[in-house]
């Protein structure tokens, strides 16, 4: 076993999938901690990849060709082979047995370095507060926490800051990120941005947590939400610079109107004293990862939500994790809306996809209710072939699930007001359906010991269930004894009683632009296994499961709208040199080490690229790219590393560039304002701010080729 670094942070074990303390009470209110929300009897995707991955790929070494770490320094810490170790050809025979082509063919192999889009030299695992790129590439801070966007916004003074200046400032803690073209203005591009939450020990000096201001709660409601900005790129560079006060820049925000839309609207479950008509909604909370839709416009799910309201007693509400007590930052002392208690229909108002026209600066933001309430993570979009959309999403929790959305409408093409409007309105209709995976070994095969099934393979086939289907006319529900507008609402419990099946933190779920195929970002789960919570079956592998892998989803006739699947696991993250972990079948010597993936992306060529949250091998969080197909099939290299308390989102790979989200940096226990843990990224005696990253490579080609 290689020696990996220290673990930083909190003791190991005491914060799950590697998290600061503080990033777990700021972010999602300490979910890990809580009583895990799904007590249903579902049967569990579990346990059974540890020591049967090595024996799989010694199936599948035939087939595949050892080929040496890609570039000088590539992979990383320690990954040289054993000393007398021979490294096997594609045959497993030792140097000097291998035919003379099979030789040539493994040289040209190390010649190319790499798949095409991942040609770059690998960056080592590393603790340094930066970010950290490959040799030859450079990097600029395209836009950070506070800077002005909109006309009259005041240049960033975080010790003069207020709630109004914030409102026209770019906003805090960026997660999903899109690049969306400008026609007619060269070298420009409009960048959508979410602000998914606020670390106010971080924001504010002297901040006492047990008695927040007024103030602060309102500028932490201003650095929520959405930012647009148009950003220009350097002709010589992959530089990227902020335009501030263009006519489309945008901030939405806590207070900002939004309509809601779909099956839920105007009903009863969603009606409040200040929206009794049950339409009108303010703000969005806790964006996380999100999607472009082919319309033009993009998607933001909102995950931890759950964490902003208090003094719930509802079963309901338990089943979102919705607290009894006060909250964290104490917004309800200031809104009662986020008091449960005095506003019980407020919550049922979040935990949507947010749907947000960044071309038309006056446009209201939608909530889609028929895709669906719980912690949306992704909104990727697929076309079916008659052009409606399917949409897919995962719920953020321990042992809860994924779904997908089928639209029932078409795509219009055209950018009339009138086309425009009816492409907003293809999230309203449809059906929404949760996954079911079963694996094809017998039961019995899969006793969590890691035992290797007869069949030598871990996957299976898999059923999209039906919820309900949202029409014009009405909706109807597809789950016994709940109502289409509870079924929408209370998403988690119809998951429930029909029997999907339960996940380790179902992330971002992306299709594969190149080939169809869908990825399932499955980011941790230490409480698999432990006590009374769900044990192993066929799809997910480890119990306490700390670093997470990722699963390949292939529908049915490779058509988005099937209700059959078959599965397959790609990726089983942690350290190469621990058996449990599985790279596609490629040799484990030529990849990085990886932990905890969660926002997922795709490059021209149909690489997986992975940025992680909360890595727990030592270093810091970064963004990795993999190959899906091909004879690289699962050679994974590490593209670049955050700061310290960092994590790694909203990956966009394009041709010449690469743009990232360093979102919480500094995020480390017992910091603050005073007592800073990084210097990122304006250095010392500065304030830590969250900001977006932009990479090229230095000589003008395109990324990894």
């Amino acid at each position: 076993m290689r020696k990996l670094l220290p673990l930083i942070g909190t003791p190991s074990g005491s914060h799950p999938g590697g998290r600061s303390a503080m990033t777990c009470r700021f972010r999602c209110g300490d979910a890990c901690f809580h009583e895990v929300p799904n007590t249903s009897s579902n049967e569990y995707v579990g346990d059974v990849i540890a020591g049967a991955i090595g024996r799989r790929s010694m199936m599948r070494a035939a087939a595949v060709v050892t080929v040496a770490a890609a570039g000088a320094g590539a992979v990383g810490v320690g990954q040289a082979q054993p000393a007398g170790a021979a490294p096997a050809s594609a045959s497993g025979s030792v140097p000097g047995t291998a035919s003379a082509a099979d030789a040539a063919a493994a040289a040209a192999r190390r010649k190319h370095k790499g798949a095409r889009g991942l040609r770059f030299a690998s960056v080592a695992p590393n603790t340094t507060d930066a970010v950290t790129v490959p040799d030859g590439y450079g990097q600029n801070v395209v836009i950070r926490w506070g800077e002005p966007i909109l006309r009259g916004a005041p240049a960033f003074d975080p010790e003069k800051q207020t709630a109004k200046a914030q409102a026209g400032q770019f906003g805090y803690n960026c997660d999903f990120l899109a690049l969306l073209p400008l026609p007619g203005e060269r070298n420009r591009q409009l960048l959508v941005a979410n602000h998914e939450y606020t670390d106010e020990v971080l924001m504010f000096r002297g901040y006492d947590a047990a008695n927040p201001t007024r103030e602060q709660a309102e500028i932490a409601w201003a650095a929520h939400g959405l930012s647009a900005v148009v950003v220009e790129g350097d002709r010589k560079t992959g530089k990227l610079t902020a335009v501030s006060r263009h006519q489309l820049n945008r901030r939405v925000t806590v207070t900002t109107e939004f309509r809601l839309t779909g099956p839920v609207a105007g009903s009863e479950l969603v009606r409040t004293s200040a929206d009794p008509t049950g339409t009108k909604v303010f703000g969005t909370l806790n964006n996380c990862s999100g999607g472009v839709t082919p319309w033009g416009t993009t998607l933001h799910g909102e995950e931890n939500f759950n964490q902003y309201f208090g003094n719930a007693s509802r079963a309901t509400d338990k089943r979102y994790g919705i607290g009894t007590g006060a909250t964290e930052r104490k917004w309800e002392r200031f809104d009662k809306r986020f008091d449960v208690a005095q506003e019980p229909n407020e919550v049922h108002r979040f935990g949507y996809v947010v749907e947000f026209d960044p071309y038309d600066p006056d446009s209201t933001p939608r909530k889609h209710t028929a895709l669906g309430r719980f912690k949306h993570e992704a909104a990727t979009v697929r076309l079916t072939q008659d052009g409606r959309p399917v949409v897919y999403s995962g719920d953020d929790e321990r042992f809860d699930y994924f779904y997908k959305f089928v639209g029932s409408k078409r795509m219009r093409h055209g950018s009339s007001r009138a086309v425009r409007e009816h492409n907003l309105s293809l999230l309203d209709e449809g059906t929404l359906y949760v996954a079911k995976l079963t694996g094809d070994s017998p039961a019995l095969e899969i006793d969590g010991t890691g035992k290797l099934p007869g069949d030598g393979e871990f996957d299976g086939s898999g059923q999209w269930i039906p919820l309900a289907t949202a029409t014009a006319k009405g909706a109807v529900s597809h789950v016994d004894g709940m109502t289409a507008e509870e079924v929408f609402v209370f998403t988690r419990l119809a998951g429930d009683k029909v029997g999907a099946t339960k996940m380790d933190r179902p992330e971002d779920i992306e299709p594969n632009p190149v080939t169809g195929k869908v990825y399932v970002a499955l980011t941790n789960n230490t409480n698999r296994g432990v006590g009374s919570n769900a044990k192993a079956d066929e799809a997910n592998p480890r119990h306490a499961n700390k670093h997470g892998h990722v699963l390949e989803l292939t529908e049915r006739w490779n058509r988005p709208e099937s209700t059959k699947f078959a599965w397959s696991l790609f990726l089983v993250a942690g350290d190469p040199d621990d058996p449990a972990t599985y790279f596609a079948g490629f040799p484990k010597d030529g990849v990085s080490p990886i932990s905890c993936p969660d926002n997922v992306a795709f490059d021209p060529y149909g690489n997986l690229w992975m940025s992680t949250d909360g890595a727990q091998l030592g270093s810091h969080d970064g963004l990795f790219g993999v190959a899906t197909r091909g004879e690289r099939r699962g050679e994974l290299k590490q593209f670049l590393t955050v700061p310290k308390g960092a994590e790694t989102c909203g990956p966009i790979i394009q041709d010449r560039r690469v743009l990232v989200a360093v979102q919480h940096p500094g995020e480390i226990d017992g910091a603050s304002v005073e007592k800073p843990a990084s210097t990122w990224p304006d250095g010392p005696g500065k304030y830590v701010r969250p900001a977006v990253v932009a990479v090229w490579r230095a000589d003008g080609s395109d990324i990894g080729v």
